[in-house]
C-alpha cells in the first residue's frame, strides 16, 4: 500500500537528504516538503497525506503547534517526529501534543520506514534512544510545578523571568532564538500558563528568582 509522505524542515539539506534517502523505497511517494509548520498544515489540507515526517524548531509556526493543529484538524494523518531533541521533558510534550512517533536525526533509513510503516498500522514508534530517555528517572527530582522540567528549561524559565529576550536567552545559552522560543512553548504547555507574565509569577513563587 503506498503511503504518502510530507516532510517537514526548515533546512533543504535535510530535506533533500530525507527525500533522497525514502526516494528508493517502492511503496513511499514524497508528497511535498514544507519549510516551516504553517505551511505543513496547509498542504495536509490540499493534498492527501498519509504521514508527517516534522522537525520541531522552524520558523513562523514551530513543530508542537504544527503537531496540535494537524492531530486536531486531521486526525488520520499519522505525524512522526524527527529531531534532534532528545529530552524528556521534550519527547513528553511531542507525545502529549498527539505525535504518533518520535526519531532522532541520526536514525538511519530503515528505522524511518519502520516508523512510517508502524503508525501507518496505527502504532506508536519510538527510537531506542527516545525509549531510553522516556524511562531514565531524574537524578534530583524537583518538588512542586517546576517538577517535571529539565535544568535547561529551568535555566530559561529562570531567564525569561528575569527579563531577557529569546535573543539575549540564545546568546548566553549558545543556542538558537528558535530554540529558546520552542523551549517557551514547551513550558507554557508543561505549566498550563498562556503568556510570559504567567511564567514570570510561576518562577518567582517558586523562588527562581526573587
Amino acid at each position: 500500500m503506498q503511503v504518502n509522505v510530507l516532510i517537514v524542515d526548515d533546512h533543504q539539506i535535510v530535506t533533500d537528504g530525507l527525500s533522497a534517502l525514502l526516494d528508493s523505497v517502492p511503496h513511499i511517494h514524497i508528497k511535498g516538503v514544507a519549510e516551516n509548520g504553517r505551511l505543513a498544515i496547509e498542504m495536509v489540507r490540499n493534498l492527501k497525506v498519509d504521514v508527517v515526517l516534522m522537525d520541531v524548531d522552524m520558523p513562523v509556526m514551530n513543530g508542537i503547534e504544527a503537531t496540535q493543529a494537524i492531530k486536531k484538524q486531521f486526525p488520520d494523518v499519522m505525524v512522526i517526529i524527527l529531531t534532534m531533541h532528545d529530552e524528556k521533558g521534550m519527547v513528553q510534550v511531542l507525545l502529549e501534543a498527539g505525535a504518533d512517533g518520535y526519531l532522532l536525526k541520526n536514525s538511519n533509513r530503515d528505522e524511518v520506514v519502520e516508523a512510517i510503516d508502524a503508525v501507518r498500522r496505527g502504532e506508536q514508534h519510538l527510537s531506542e534512544e527516545v525509549h531510553r530517555v522516556l524511562l531514565r528517572e531524574d537524578a534530583d527530582p524537583r518538588k512542586g510545578m517546576l517538577s517535571e522540567l529539565t535544568d535547561r528549561e529551568i535555566e530559561i524559565l529562570k531567564l525569561i523571568a528575569e527579563g531577557f529576550s529569546n535573543k539575549e536567552i540564545g546568546d548566553k545559552l549558545f543556542i538558537s532564538h528558535r530554540t529558546v522560543d520552542t523551549h517557551r512553548t514547551n513550558l507554557m504547555q508543561k505549566l498550563d500558563v498562556h503568556n510570559i507574565a504567567g511564567l514570570v509569577r510561576l518562577a518567582i513563587e517558586n523562588g527562581l528568582v526573587r
